[in-house]
């Protein structure tokens, strides 16, 4: 071949694992999205894709009822990652794509997970599933940060 070689952009990769119903769920989650994340090298904010996951997945448990599992999938795109939450409920997620009428009260320990996801993240939504619904987010890709030579 004469030239130089071109690449095609890499196929997305993705995960996808079935969640217990229980809060034991949250730091698999994490841990998942974690272990994605820290191999590529233009990855979203591993931090802030944590802690919407752990949201996310902390919803589904706690908003949902009977012990169906749930699922969790994220995707490494070229733009940056997805990352979903599958559960058996058909019922959107309250405010998730625009804000509540009323602000959190800041002295609850709930409440300002939906916002935290509608700030944090490039875009976010919920959609019906087969079974239920998915609710998820995106966020960019971030560049590592240049380390200096020792």
């Amino acid at each position: 071949m004469n030239g130089p070689a071109m690449h095609e952009p890499s196929a997305p990769a993705s995960w996808r694992v079935a969640l217990p119903h229980s809060a034991a769920a949250v730091p698999v989650a994490r841990a998942l999205v974690r272990t994605a994340l820290a191999e590529i090298e233009h990855a979203a904010d591993c931090d802030t894709a944590e802690l919407l996951t752990a949201e996310l997945v902390a919803n589904a448990v706690e908003h949902t009822k009977g012990d169906a599992p749930i699922e969790l999938i994220v995707q490494l795109l070229p733009t940056g990652c997805q990352v979903e939450v599958h559960d058996p409920d058909p019922a959107p997620p309250g405010s998730l794509t625009r804000p509540g009428p009323d602000h959190p009260d800041p002295w609850q320990e709930h409440g300002r997970g939906l916002l935290l996801i509608r700030a944090l993240s490039s875009s976010c939504g919920h959609r019906p599933t087969e079974s239920g619904k998915a609710v998820w987010f995106r966020l960019p890709a971030v560049p590592q940060q240049r380390r200096p030579a020792d």
